[in-house]
């Protein structure tokens, strides 16, 4: 059996898809680094404080890592899309440099979006009880222990979850109707597998990051009756489940992956 050459495996991913998922694996990074430690310090030292500065700093971090995953997630569902539906102008129209500019544009819409919160939070002042229930730091969770009005804050918030997430998930759902309507029209039953097993895994990633999300918002909207701890559970979830089960999901789903593993675990040491 021929060998497959290092240099043409490493070569095979860096291709559109894998850069969008190295960007991903990114944010997963900032994700866990700007919510893990702090967690793992209440849970075994106890150590449950925190200062005003660093709460904020964290919250940032949480929130604009948030919006750039859900970018992400929009980008990769439109690279499916040109895959799916132009698979021969597939290379030519997304370029490394059109990738390098899409990259650059989610985040800075998402550091753009959440650098005013700062100023929002700073301008408060906080005399209420200084206890979080929670494990990290979160904008309105934060706000609402201040004594001045923040009704900006909660509009403001508001208004950037309508613009970044919650219309990226309108765009992510009108590029897999493009995508199904095209599927759906091909003749082939092997072509028409093959391209909805490409999906599979972008599929499987969006229901984890949005899924979450979208049962915390309504527990706690109409879940009045859940005790605390299942709310800070489940915001938990939403935070942790996809930095670990991303890499899982597109390591069992996407061949070349697999062999780029398979190589580096077990070739190397023989």
């Amino acid at each position: 059996m021929r060998k497959v050459p290092f240099k043409s495996l490493s070569r095979s991913l860096h291709g559109p898809m894998y850069l969008f998922l190295c960007m991903l694996a990114g944010a997963d990074i900032v994700l866990s680094t700007s919510t893990v430690p702090q967690a793992l310090s209440i849970f075994w030292f106890h150590t449950g404080e925190i200062s005003l500065d660093r709460c904020i700093t964290q919250l940032f971090f949480i929130h604009s890592t948030f919006i750039s995953e859900s970018g992400i997630l929009l980008v990769m569902a439109f690279d499916r899309y040109i895959a799916i539906c132009y698979p021969l102008r597939y290379t030519t129209v997304l370029t490394n440099s059109l990738i390098g500019k899409i990259g650059v544009g989610i985040f800075l819409r998402s550091y753009g979006t959440i650098f005013p919160i700062i100023f929002l939070l700073k301008r408060l002042t906080f005399c209420k009880n200084n206890i979080i229930p929670h494990t990290y730091c979160e904008h309105i969770g934060l706000a609402k222990y201040a004594c001045n009005s923040i009704r900006v804050n909660i509009w403001y918030g508001f208004s950037v979850l309508i613009l970044t997430v919650v219309l990226d998930v309108v765009l992510i759902f009108g590029s897999y109707v493009l995508i199904l309507h095209a599927i759906f029209r091909m003749p082939s039953q092997d072509a028409r597998h093959k391209a909805l097993n490409t999906c599979g895994s972008h599929v499987c990633i969006i229901i984890l990051f949005y899924g979450p999300g979208i049962f915390t918002t309504l527990t706690q909207r109409f879940g009045r009756h859940i005790p605390p701890h299942i709310h800070i559970l489940l915001a938990n979830v939403c935070i942790l489940a996809p930095p670990m089960l991303n890499p899982i999901i597109y390591g069992i789903k996407t061949k070349q992956i697999q062999e780029q593993m398979v190589h580096v675990l077990f070739t190397n040491h023989k």
